[in-house]
């Protein structure tokens, strides 16, 4: 219940935030309710749609998911911090398990190519990554929109179920009640 409002607690700054005067181009797609409510429905699709764009490669996940989340009405809020869990540490394995989920809906056989040696953080290994993205080819490419939806899917239904949680809990209490 504290968490709840506290969400609701953050919808009249992130909205008052649309003031400013280095937004006023956005603020006729950004001024629509849904985009920054911390209710059920848009917080669940906007965590789903963290979830799927954080999958996109490179620095257009953010901006993948303002635009999905304005076309969707989810919470762009919830949406920008979910995308997140994709990071220089977690990218690799993700990429790997898409990898696999690629390879296993595609006819054939494909292999894992090994990724380069270069020091983590450094400039080689930006671009070792890029390299070995490029060389897992089509087996990354249907994995990684197949992986983002199962996880969005999850995500959305996990959000509307930890949402609804205490509602279900107080119908089962007024329920013993009358009994």
């Amino acid at each position: 219940m504290r968490i709840k409002r506290w969400f609701r607690s953050l919808e009249p700054r992130v909205l008052s935030e649309l003031d400013r005067p280095w937004l006023a181009w956005a603020k006729p797609w950004l001024d629509h309710h849904d985009l920054f409510a911390f209710n059920r429905r848009p917080l669940a699709m906007g965590v789903a749609v963290g979830l799927f764009c954080g999958l996109i490669p490179g620095p257009l996940q953010v901006a993948g998911t303002i635009v999905v989340c304005s076309l969707l009405r989810g919470n762009i809020v919830a949406g920008v911090v979910t995308t997140f869990y994709t990071n220089p540490l977690t990218i690799i394995p993700l990429y790997i398990a898409a990898f696999h989920i690629g390879d296993r809906l595609l006819p054939g056989t494909y292999t894992l190519q090994p990724f380069g040696n270069a020091t983590f953080g450094s400039a080689e290994w930006i671009s070792a990554v890029y390299d070995w993205m490029q060389a897992l080819g089509w087996p990354l490419a249907v994995g990684l929109p197949v992986m983002g939806l199962w996880f969005a899917v999850n995500g959305y239904w996990l959000v509307n179920c930890l949402w609804l949680r205490p509602v279900v809990a107080r119908l089962k209490r007024m329920k013993s009640r009358r009994t």
